[in-house]
C-alpha cells in the first residue's frame, strides 16, 4: 500500500487507537476535527490532505455536505465510516466512490 502523507479526519471527539492503525497502513500525518461545532463547517481543507475520511456517528450534518462540496472542488477524494477500525478499514479499501482517486490504493491496482 502507498503510504498517504495527510489524511483529514471529521467526527468524533476521540479517535482511540485509529492514528496508531492508520500509521501502520503508511498515514504520515493525521488532522482531526470532531465536527461538532457549527463554525467549522467555514474551515479550509489543507492543501496537503490526500484524502478525508468522516465519522459518519458523530459529525454535524450541514459539515458533512459542505465538507463534499469542498472537497469535490479540491478534487479530494471522501470516504465515510463508522468509528470502529472495522469500518474506517473497510471503507478505506472499497469505497466505489472514490477508489480510482484514493491515494492508498493506487499501487495495489
Amino acid at each position: 500500500m502507498r503510504s498517504v502523507e495527510a489524511l483529514m479526519i471529521v467526527g468524533a471527539d476521540r479517535l482511540g487507537a485509529i492514528p496508531d492503525h492508520l500509521q501502520k497502513l503508511g498515514v504520515k500525518n493525521i488532522i482531526h476535527i470532531n465536527g461538532r461545532k457549527v463554525k467549522q463547517v467555514q474551515r479550509e481543507i489543507p492543501e496537503h490532505v490526500e484524502l478525508i475520511l468522516v465519522l459518519t456517528d458523530f459529525i454535524n450534518h450541514n459539515l458533512s455536505k459542505k465538507l463534499k462540496e469542498k472537497a469535490s472542488k479540491q478534487s479530494v477524494p471522501v470516504c465515510y465510516a463508522k468509528r470502529s477500525w472495522c469500518s474506517i478499514y473497510k471503507a478505506l479499501s472499497h469505497c466505489d466512490s472514490f477508489c480510482e482517486q484514493c491515494p492508498l490504493m493506487k499501487e495495489e491496482r
